[in-house]
């Protein structure tokens, strides 16, 4: 039996050579990384005016519209580079709400498909919403550059697609810039429901939201992590399975958390000495974000933000005021801190697409033994499994136990007072997140249909 005892947990080698595949590949993802292009993109965002959900759509160089439509021809520019490696979707529907007009309104996304070259329906999304605001969340004709809120969660959106296009993978890569996050996140709701209709198996979205200041409100400068919030339990569990998860502890164990702690183990390869910060909260406190629409239809789904939020630089109208400016400018923006935070969620996305799914139907029997059995369903792509055990209080995965069937024993590993749990590993060393036992801790559980 080997114990491995992890400094994160992470379902990747927690001992990466400089020739493994994973390592390769973040290596080879996360260095192509532009500063110049982030700041660009951001740069070329906050030309708009304002990209109000409810501003222009007909102007070629104002409102929401026109930014949409740049966004689109940014990924055709980058679909063209890989030879037509990206389909370009914009979805939309029409909406209303007490953030609306009265008649409602169209929301449109814009999305780049980059198809998986073996499981296509098994996909990875990283989002960012495209429109800002000021003070009046209806006003949708003052100066709103949203460099920040989220300019710079676009920026990381493209330079992924930028970046990742120019390699194949099994699973399928969305690149979604969602509108109408700061009217009720309908934008990300056009996303969720089109993930449902399209048939896809969502693995994990990453939505990137305010993720380029490092200045908080009270003077800190934080630049060294960034913070990645996560669902306890899947909001679309019924009573019965809710309670089924309690009763053996699974709590801090949904796929979102397992995503998270994936992600936290990632940041350590992609980017030395900076870190993802796990939050178990689906949001900040009291806030909402992207990820929500997508955690509703029971896809797993995290936020990234800043370590260090100024909200003198959020909703506001751009202005100086008794001394102090206030707006979201591109001023504020520190694009070194974006560029780590973009290639975190490069490296996860490509070692996400990059292994086999987590495995299914996991089970755990040790009750009444000093032995704890584990076994689960073989899945596709997989040429092994790894087992990982950790303390009931532990916030990260602490042993684990390599399998190369569907089952094994660990040995005087009392069920009682750990926690178990199962990833997938290919052939070439790429792992997934882990999967907790029960059928509804499953990353493959079933959605909703779309309303």
């Amino acid at each position: 039996m080997r114990r491995l005892l992890l400094l994160a947990a992470v379902a990747i080698p927690s001992v990466a050579s400089a020739q493994d595949a994973p390592a390769r590949l973040v290596r080879q993802t996360t260095s192509a990384v532009s500063e110049a292009e982030l700041r660009a993109t951001v740069a070329h965002l906050v030309t708009y005016g304002t990209r109000h959900t409810l501003s222009d759509t007909t102007s070629s160089t104002q409102g929401i519209g026109a930014a949409r439509r740049w966004a689109a021809g940014r990924f055709a520019v980058i679909a063209k580079a890989c030879g037509g490696c990206l389909e370009i979707a914009t979805p939309q529907e029409t909406f209303t709400g007490s953030r609306l007009p009265p008649a409602g309104a169209v929301v449109q996304d814009v999305l780049a498909i980059q198809r998986g070259t073996a499981d296509p329906d098994r996909v990875i999304v990283i989002s960012g919403h495209i429109d800002s605001r000021v003070n009046d969340v209806m006003d949708a004709t003052s100066i709103a550059p949203g460099a920040d809120d989220d300019g710079s969660g676009v920026a990381a959106v493209i330079e992924a697609a930028r970046v990742l296009s120019k390699h194949k993978f099994p699973a399928t890569l969305v690149f979604a810039i969602d509108s109408g996050e700061e009217q009720g996140l309908y934008g990300a709701r056009v996303l969720a429901n089109y993930a449902v209709a399209q048939g896809w198996h969502v693995e994990a979205a990453l939505n990137n939201d305010i993720v380029g200041n490092t200045h908080g409100q009270n003077g800190a400068h934080i630049d060294g992590y960034v913070r990645v919030f996560s669902e306890g339990d899947k909001s679309i569990l019924t009573p019965k399975e809710a309670a089924a998860r309690r009763t053996t502890g699974g709590e801090d164990d949904s796929p979102s958390r397992e995503v998270a702690r994936f992600i936290e183990g990632v940041a350590q390869m992609a980017t030395p000495g900076f870190k993802a910060k796990m939050v178990f909260r689906t949001d900040r406190y009291g806030r909402s974000g992207d990820q929500v629409p997508m955690l509703d239809k029971g896809f797993p789904a995290v936020r990234f933000t800043e370590a260090a939020e100024n909200w003198d630089r959020q909703h506001q109208n751009v202005r100086n005021e008794n001394g102090r400016a206030y707006g979201d400018v591109l001023a504020w923006v520190d694009v070194p801190y974006l560029a780590r935070v973009t290639r975190v969620n490069i490296a996860a996305m490509a070692l996400l697409a990059s292994a086999p799914p987590p495995p299914e139907a996991i089970k755990a029997d040790g009750a009444l033994k000093d032995d704890t059995a584990v076994s689960w369903k073989s899945a596709p792509g997989a040429a092994s499994y790894r087992v990982w055990w950790r303390d009931s209080t532990a916030p990260r995965w602490e042993h684990s136990q390599d399998a190369t069937g569907t089952s094994t024993v660990l040995k005087d590993v009392l069920l009682d007072d750990w926690l178990v749990g199962v990833s997938s590993v290919s052939a070439e060393g790429f792992v997934s997140p882990v999967e907790y036992p029960g059928a509804t801790g499953a990353f493959a559980a079933p959605v909703p249909a779309a309303k």
